[in-house]
């Protein structure tokens, strides 16, 4: 299989790369590029543990395949803190305690970006809504809800 040329800027940075065809954006953040914030789950689009943001929307980067990012804007839960400082959503997960075994932590944290960026006074209901795709077996999802809801406060 041939490879294709593509590029695409992923957390801020621009990047012309010879893919696979037939790679999901998933393994090319891991293997490639060493992003392995992005989990690998189900890899089937299920749990959502590789949630990442593709033009500011929510995607399971296990459904991507590399090809599809070409001239697109890739942000990982790598890409969230700045300048050493934890995202708002970073830091307001630790004060919530919705981060237990982290496994579904940075899925979670970018389906919650997606929707903050998108309605920045989200209800609760808009809230759960966001991150439904995203499965989370230590939590009960209440901290996690809280942690978000936090954040649109202070928006």
């Amino acid at each position: 299989m041939n490879n294709q040329s593509i590029s695409t800027t992923i957390n801020g940075r621009k990047f012309t790369f010879d893919v696979y065809p037939n790679q999901t954006l998933l393994h090319f953040l891991r293997e490639e590029l060493g992003l392995t914030g992005t989990k690998c789950g189900c890899e089937i689009g299920e749990c959502g543990a590789c949630t990442v943001l593709l033009n500011g929307e929510a995607v399971n980067s296990c459904l991507v395949i590399v090809p599809q990012i070409d001239r697109k804007e890739i942000l990982t839960v790598e890409g969230l803190a700045k300048d050493g400082k934890l995202h708002p959503l970073q830091e307001s997960f630790m004060n919530h305690d919705a981060v237990h075994c982290g496994f579904c932590t940075p899925g979670m944290l970018m389906s919650a970006k997606a929707l903050l960026d998108k309605n920045p006074d989200p209800e609760e209901k808009e809230i759960r809504t966001a991150i439904s795709g995203n499965l989370c077996r230590c939590t009960g999802y209440i901290q996690i809800i809280e942690a978000v809801r936090d954040v649109a406060n202070k928006a």
